[in-house]
């Protein structure tokens, strides 16, 4: 038995054909129909269930009469959500077809597939040498408009690279009129498989019976055709003694098949083959254990071969597994379920057994339900530590209804852990610790995977009621106990610790622990990728994001917010899952790059997420952060008042009021003491922070901007501002709104260091386009700037209305920096046949000043290699050998004033 590695055991046998029985009939008109339809981009093959349709289509292909490599599917009802679909579609091509590339990705999520990695399998399939040809047998399982009009805009854009051959019973939801008045549809219709007379005795005939052409005839009658039918009474008549006479009935008593078929087959079978027959109904797909497991005997094996042998409705799929025909197994279920409920559920539960036992835990866990079993299918999501994909991942949305039919008077130590973990998911976080709290003294101690659950519950529910110490706890907790849970298990749930590590980093947080946060976070970010774990680091890495921010990074942290938006859409992870961490983030870059505009489209997508787990008031981290950008926001239309009045209302929001933390009043209270100083109330502003940590570089920084507006502690305040200045770890954005208030203390000193430490301001801010720092600062920025011109033209990223209105020409040597010998340039003396670029006249005017390579550099913010690169091209552009040469000649040229 082969077990797939992405916790699917069975998806071999959906993505390979089945074999043709032996008894399988060859109609040579319907191979060569598929032959001539196949050149076309589009086949259908429809008709009822047991017409033939899959058998015709598999042996087409065994016979090799595909143009290209095939991949084979067999839809199933739970494909029929976009990622599910396209998940299995990789997969089938991956089995089926050489050179799959490694970036078309499983998607992240059940309901949503990237639309970039349908770009991508379009690019790959149009870039093979030959056609491909995808198979999806079962399509009727498919009737999601989203998913028919991606597979729409697949054929479109693979313009007959790609060769899609869709069996079912019903015409799917595609365009098939533009098909066809293209010609670009082949069908194969319930009436083209029909069999024919002839055909109907030859299949009666591959079953070894020689019957006569009246009762050939009659079986046609009875069945008008219909393979199935055929096939299935020619098995019932096999073991009759007189064949010729049995089928007779079929047509002269006019009863129904389902009927005739439950009274003449199961009568004909040996007890322990009916048994086994009914018992197996319950199955989508058996194994000879499995059906030794149901009917309590070890005879599965031998009567499944026999089975399959004899034609008699299973088919052998590969690896062990088996199959019953799918109708016969319905009428057999039906049979099962009317004659005796409870034995059926007893089944279901043993099924569920050996499903769990064997590694195939999701079946088991229907099963386990179906049966009622509450406690064995609890136990199960328990002991296989999938827990976490109650919260992430495919099934999420699935596992979480089907526990929620959990009755409440299941109470196991695993029922109660499922219990909790449900609450949590539906963000009731104190209920999930008043279920632990009674649950937890009944936990078995030497269950690693029920106590690793227990601390899994209590970090999400520390996260959500906004503890660090408790998260910090219970994350420890279960880090500890899982180094001793199974390595195996946490290789197929790395959701499980990639969660914990997320809660852990968000309580963190929440709490101003950057440092500590920064690593649990990063822990989420380098998960495993995997579809349960997509969305885990997407938030991780955005929220890592936040933290550069905070740390006066914008650069560091629009770059993160790229990178987890490349690992989403690698995941296709929909965006309803993607963070709204990730707005946030944006809104605040934004802003540093004096955009509002952007930062508020930033802010109104991230109130209006379609998915209300993404609702700010559900994240404080988010909320506050929200807040103190939206008055931001304010200053920034010079409206202070209406920036205070929203950061009160703020405080007194559910999300940030019932949690408050340290770190939260110091952010609430230095977004109010920036209003209070934009308002013109310096001492309001100082009166602010009274009582308040000013711990963080930011608030450092704005305490002391209140204190010299104020005129307090001024030595003092300049002494923490030189302190940020020189920080290795402060970021751009704080250090550039250091020495801008440096800058403007030395100008109230009148020390000739204000301009030198604009020019450090305006340098650090220019990597990351740092503007907003000089919109606070406008008037003493613009006032500079018209000063020093240069340094105008040096930046021409800053705002256009901190500039100068026109560029100022670059002022005429005089004679004190010019030498004597200059004189008139000759009439015959001709210009450089190069011009000067406007960046080496600047160099040149600089020089004619004598300022040393190192002013030069500081003055118009220039490495001095970059200096000395340019007057290198200065002296081969005037054909001088030293920078006074240079000089002499561009003033004999005019060209140190413009001329």
């Amino acid at each position: 038995m082969s077990l797939m590695p992405n916790g699917d055991p069975m998806l071999a046998t959906r993505l390979r054909p089945p074999h043709p029985p032996e008894a399988f009939l060859r109609r040579e008109r319907l191979v060569h129909r598929l032959d001539a339809a196949v050149r076309r981009p589009v086949t259908l093959v429809t008709g009822p269930a047991g017409a033939g349709k899959t058998l015709l289509v598999a042996d087409w292909l065994a016979a090799g009469r595909a143009p290209g490599a095939a991949g084979w599917l067999t839809v199933e009802p739970s494909d029929n959500r976009p990622g599910n679909f396209w998940a299995y579609v990789r997969e089938a091509l991956q089995a089926g077809v050489p050179g799959l590339p490694e970036d078309l990705a499983v998607p992240a999520e059940a309901d949503h597939v990237e639309p970039s990695l349908l770009i991508r399998l379009a690019a790959w399939i149009n870039g093979r040498p030959d056609p491909l040809v995808l198979v999806l047998d079962e399509f009727e399982n498919i009737d999601d408009p989203r998913l028919t009009e991606q597979l729409h805009d697949l054929v479109r854009h693979t313009a007959g690279h790609l060769r899609l051959v869709l069996v079912g019973r019903s015409d799917p939801l595609l365009p098939l009129h533009r098909y066809r008045a293209a010609g670009e549809l082949a069908e194969v219709r319930a009436a083209d498989l029909a069999l024919t007379p002839d055909e109907t005795a030859a299949v009666l005939g591959r079953h070894g019976l020689r019957l006569g052409d009246a009762t050939a005839g009659a079986v046609h009658r009875a069945v008008s055709g219909w393979t199935a039918g055929v096939r299935l009474l020619a098995l019932a008549a096999q073991a009759a003694d007189d064949p010729d006479t049995y089928l007779k009935r079929v047509d002269a008593e006019h009863t129904a098949l389902s009927d005739f078929l439950l009274a003449e087959v199961l009568r004909t079978r040996p007890a322990p083959t009916q048994d086994l027959l009914l018992c197996c109904s319950i199955l989508a797909r058996v194994h000879p254990d499995l059906a030794d497991a149901l009917t309590g005997r070890r005879d599965g094996l031998r009567i499944l071969g026999r089975l399959d042998q004899d034609n008699a409705f299973t088919e052998a799929l590969g690896d062990g597994w088996y199959r019953l025909h799918p109708m016969f197994a319905a009428i057999l279920r039906l049979h099962l379920h009317a004659a005796d409920p409870e034995r059926a559920e007893r089944l279901h539960v043993r099924a569920a057994h050996w499903l769990a036992g064997h590694g195939q835990y999701r079946a088991a866990l229907d099963h386990a339900a179906e049966g009622g079993d509450w406690a064995l299918a609890a136990r199960i999501l328990v002991d296989r530590l999938a827990l976490g994909e109650l919260f992430a991942g495919r099934d999420a949305t699935r596992l979480g209804e089907l526990f929620s039919r959990m009755p409440p008077a299941v109470r196991t130590p695993a029922a109660e852990l499922v219990r909790a973990a449900v609450h949590l998911a539906r963000d009731d976080a104190a209920a999930a610790l008043r279920i632990l709290d009674r649950a937890e003294p009944e936990l078995p101690p030497e269950r690693t995977t029920h106590q690793l659950a227990a601390a899994f519950v209590r970090t999400g529910a520390a996260r959500a009621l906004g503890s660090a110490a408790l998260a910090d706890r219970s994350a420890q907790r279960a880090h500890e106990l899982a180094r001793a849970a199974p390595a195996e298990l946490l290789e197929q749930h790395p959701e499980l610790l990639t969660q914990v590590d997320a809660d852990l980093g968000s309580a963190l947080l929440w709490h101003g622990r950057l440092d500590e946060a920064a690593r649990a976070l990063g822990a989420a970010a380098q998960a495993p990728p995997s579809p349960a774990t997509a969305r885990l680091r997407h938030d991780a890495l955005c929220r890592l994001a936040l933290i550069d921010c905070l740390r006066g990074r914008p650069g560091r942290a629009e770059r993160r917010v790229h990178e987890a938006d490349e690992a989403a859409d690698r995941s296709s992870l929909p965006p309803e899952d993607r963070t709204g961490v990730r707005n946030l983030v944006l809104a605040a870059t934004a802003l540093e790059h004096d955009e509002p505009p952007a930062a508020r489209a930033a802010l109104d997508r991230l109130t209006a997420h379609p998915d209300p787990r993404h609702d700010p008031r559900h994240d404080p981290v988010v909320a506050l952060g929200a807040a103190v950008i939206r008055a931001e926001l304010h200053l920034a239309q010079g409206r202070p008042d209406a920036a205070l009045r929203l950061l009160e209302e703020s405080a007194r929001e559910p999300g940030l009021a019932d949690r408050p933390t340290e770190w939260s009043r110091e952010r609430l209270a230095v977004a109010g003491c920036a209003a209070l100083l934009a308002a013109g109330r310096p001492d309001a502003a100082v009166r602010a922070l009274d009582g308040v940590p000013t711990r963080a570089p930011e608030s450092v920084l704005t305490a002391a901007r209140a204190r010299l507006a104020a005129g307090h502690d001024w030595e003092d305040a300049l002494r923490q501002l030189r302190a940020l200045r020189d920080a290795p770890a402060v970021g751009t954005a704080t250090r550039t709104r250091a020495l801008l208030l440096l800058a403007q203390a030395a100008t109230a000193a009148d020390s000739p260091e204000d301009l030198r430490l604009l020019a450090q301001a305006l340098a650090t801010a220019e990597p990351e386009l740092l503007r907003r720092p000089f919109r606070e600062s406008a008037g003493w920025v613009r006032r500079q700037l018209h000063r020093r011109p240069e340094l105008a033209r040096a930046h021409p990223w800053l705002p256009d209305d901190l500039r100068p209105a026109a560029p100022a020409p670059a002022p005429a040597p005089s004679a004190a920096t010019v030498p004597a010998d200059v004189g008139e340039a000759p009439e015959d003396e001709a210009p450089p046949a190069e011009p000067l670029t406007g960046r080496e006249r600047e160099v040149l005017a600089c020089a004619a000043r004598m300022l040393s390579t190192q002013e030069i550099a500081e003055e118009l913010f220039l490495s001095p290699n970059t200096v000395k690169t340019h007057l290198k091209s200065i002296n081969r552009k005037l054909l001088t050998g030293s920078r006074r040469e240079a000089v002499r000649r561009a003033a004999r040229l005019r060209l140190l004033d413009g001329g």
